[in-house]
């Protein structure tokens, strides 16, 4: 779908398949409402009488042809009293006229929206929304949800500086949503398809699509070569061989050192040994969220082609309890020589990101961001709405809580500290997987955190932020925004 800024002259002889405009809740109608109740014959005004348009924030109404203006469909949104309009108020405003501009069947849109917030911000808002509700899963499906009929749609804009910045932040906007729907679909797809040999294949073809990119995979035998026995340990009880995904995006020829990111890539977590309970277990696909989540990511930063340099780990398995599986008690060796006592089997995800977050050190790279669907207490903790953040940087972390707050891809910081990792204590290796019932996630960082120390390092714990249960079941493409700001806030 291809968006861009226009310059319209007359708002109601503009032809489009459907013309988005916003309402304020106030005595008189202002602005493009009042120019289009003029022209439809007081329209929006007999509507509002009657109590069939409140213009409260969200309110929608979509009228077909109506008489008086060219557009072949009007859709009104309202956006609540002018006295208490906000940028949040707007934000879940334009999030609706997206959704329904995507649903419609015109083949275009044009959307002429008045607010306080900047034009470029909230066209990208816009263009990214839309794109992210034309997701549709259509993998195995007899008969999916047809595709949205829309390709084009425009931005009333005024000619020149504002113009420019909107076709610029919408292009951005566009390759973000691209790459949360890449990592929505990667997270959708079942384990019996989305294997780790699966991903590797995505990432060779990614690396095709795009000059800048480029990506080389390890085999367990090399893994092994490199002392990796923590990841190989999760990988022990399947028969499907884990990988270590590399991508390297250089997208800056000066000599900055690189920006890591590091996905957890578990594309079925049965638990091992410590077998998982079977209720909810098929939702153990998406304990690859975060591996989901760096293909987005880089998926849209190579998609702008910004100007960064980043190094993308995933390290890829599977936790099944065959024969040659990890039992509770054992103690494997980690790349970093550590030794590990695997208390509990379903505490994988730390057991693959150690060797991971050792290995991308070779890149010398300038941060660090591990991305996992980590633990069950994250989801206690903080819900589905924030993702668990921890770090040992404080401008790292700042960095990262900006970019959460200006995407609205909300993260959390918790602590880590001393105290925490004395709970991973052993009394037959370096440390334990797991340290006890108690602050679960913070144990689970301050395990990575052995594993980077002298870097400037941040975990992000998306188990209840990756996807959603129930009847809306489905993978989120969080926190591919957060991490995609990130980096473009750094280039």
């Amino acid at each position: 779908m291809e968006t861009k800024a226009k310059v319209i002259a007359d708002i109601t002889s503009h032809k489009t398949g459907c013309l988005i405009i916003n309402v304020a809740k106030q005595a008189k109608l202002s602005g493009n409402a009042a120019i289009i109740d003029k022209a439809c014959d007081g329209l929006l005004t007999k509507l509002i009488k009657l109590g069939d348009f409140k213009a409260a924030v969200g309110d929608s109404l979509l009228l077909p042809q109506p008489n008086g203006i060219a557009a072949q469909r009007l859709l009104i949104i309202g956006t609540g009293p002018s006295k208490t309009a906000d940028k949040a108020s707007n934000k879940k405003a334009i999030t609706k006229a997206a959704e329904l501009t995507a649903s419609q069947n015109g083949k275009d849109a044009t959307l002429c929206w008045e607010s306080d917030v900047d034009s470029s911000e909230q066209a990208a808002l816009f263009s990214q929304e839309m794109i992210r509700a034309q997701y549709r899963y259509t993998e195995k499906l007899s008969n999916p949800k047809p595709a949205s009929a829309l390709t084009k749609v425009f931005i009333a804009a005024a000619k020149g500086k504002e113009s420019t910045a909107i076709n610029k932040a919408t292009s951005r906007a566009q390759a973000t949503a691209n790459g949360i729907n890449t990592a929505r679909l990667l997270g959708d797809l079942p384990g019996n398809i989305c294997t780790p040999t699966y991903l590797a294949n995505q990432a060779k073809a990614l690396a095709k699509q795009h000059a800048k990119l480029s990506t080389k995979v390890l085999s367990e035998k090399q893994m092994a070569d490199l002392g990796m026995g923590s990841l190989l340990s999760v990988s022990a009880g399947s028969d499907e061989p884990a990988q270590l995904i590399v991508m390297e995006y250089k997208g800056s020829t000066s000599k900055k050192a690189p920006i890591a990111l590091v996905g957890k890539g578990i594309t079925f977590d049965s638990g091992g040994i410590s077998l998982k309970p079977g209720a909810g277990m098929d939702e153990m696909k998406y304990d690859m969220g975060g591996a989901a989540s760096v293909f987005g990511t880089i998926t849209a930063i190579a998609e702008m082609e910004l100007n960064a340099n980043v190094v993308a780990v995933v390290a890829a398995s599977e936790n099944m309890p065959n024969g040659q599986a990890t039992k509770p008690g054992d103690v494997v060796t980690s790349m970093s020589g550590k030794t590990i006592e695997v208390l509990n089997t379903d505490a994988e995800g730390r057991l693959v990101l150690c060797d991971a977050l050792s290995y991308v050190q070779r890149f010398k790279p300038r941060s660090i961001i591990d991305i996992a669907t980590l633990t069950g207490a994250c989801v206690i903790a903080l819900g589905r709405h924030n993702s668990g953040l921890f770090s040992n940087d404080d401008e790292l972390a700042n960095q990262l809580l900006t970019a959460a707050d200006s995407t609205g891809d909300k993260a959390w910081r918790l602590p880590i500290s001393d105290d925490y990792t004395e709970m991973l204590k052993s009394n037959f290796a370096d440390l334990a997987n797991i340290g006890g019932r108690e602050a679960g996630s913070i144990t689970a960082a301050c395990f990575l955190s052995q594993f980077v120390e002298g870097q400037k390092w941040a975990h992000i714990d998306i188990a209840g932020s990756a996807w959603c249960s129930g009847a809306n079941k489905g993978a989120t493409g969080r926190p591919v925004s957060l991490l995609t700001q990130y980096i473009i806030d750094q280039a």
